[in-house]
């Protein structure tokens, strides 16, 4: 069974504090958002977890391995970087949706993210060590089959991103509501999926879907690990052997040991 360890982490006062003492330019807004995630992706890479940009102003990370002061030190990091800080709510379940669902209420229950009281909140508790196993972590790695070939280089690029989008919202979609994972768009045609205890045959239904829903064929590979990291390399490596042998679904054959955690800056 997998315990998924979610931690929202959300920029406080955002909304507001884009618009004081008066709106600032977008571009350098968007410089911002960029900027934060690239560096949350890596505090939280180099601790072995995951980091997705969901809305930029709220990313939702896998943070298995990850402890209080872990976060704390991100926090920290965030704050000493950037105009703005973060607060951080993190939740334990064997499905992503249901750890994100409990994360994100802890959050509201501490204010909203308009409120400027609010400050680098962090609730929560980690999944304790003793508690933690070399299969808690499920994640997929869908990727559209010879986008290239097929897209990028026969379209425009504003048609090719239509089709990949298209592709990624009915995939997010049928995955949240069919089999209670959550799915990322990571560029490119790559979809990483956070997943509860799914079977192949739940996999090919997932592909079944979108291909019927949007006509937009994709593989994916699928890797297990006690972190996030360990798990999505190994997805990354089935995903190499659909290319090999031409299936839609392959697990990982994996080492379920989890690597020695860096406490890296």
């Amino acid at each position: 069974m997998t315990q998924t360890q979610v931690t929202l982490i959300q920029i406080d006062n955002y909304g507001p504090w884009t618009v004081t003492p008066e709106p600032r330019r977008e571009v350098d807004l968007q410089t911002l958002q960029s900027r934060l995630y690239a560096d949350v992706s890596q505090l939280v890479g180099n601790r072995q977890g995951y980091a997705f940009f969901g809305r930029f102003d709220n990313m939702v990370t896998i943070t298995n391995g990850l402890d209080v002061e872990d976060h704390a030190l991100v926090q920290e990091s965030i704050a000493n970087r950037y105009p703005v800080t973060a607060s951080m709510s993190i939740a334990t379940d064997a499905s992503p949706v249901a750890a994100l669902g409990r994360a994100s209420d802890r959050l509201q229950s501490a204010g909203s993210a308009q409120d400027a009281e609010r400050r680098e909140i962090l609730r929560g508790e980690p999944l304790a060590e003793s508690d933690r196993a070399d299969d808690d972590v499920q994640l997929a790695h869908f990727d559209v089959n010879d986008a290239t070939g097929k897209y990028t280089d026969e379209l425009n690029e504003f048609d090719t991103f239509i089709r990949i989008e298209q592709s990624y919202a009915e995939l997010m979609r049928h995955m949240r509501e069919a089999h209670d994972s959550l799915s990322f768009f990571v560029g490119g045609d790559n979809i990483i999926a956070v997943c509860s205890s799914l079977t192949r045959e739940d996999y090919q239904d997932a592909i079944d879907h979108v291909n019927d829903a949007v006509d937009v064929e994709l593989k994916v590979g699928v890797g297990r690990s006690a972190v996030a990291q360990t798990a999505g390399m190994a997805a990354k490596h089935a995903l190499e052997s659909c290319r090999e042998d031409g299936a839609d679904v392959e697990f990982a054959d994996m080492d379920h040991s989890t690597p020695a955690r860096q406490n890296v800056d």
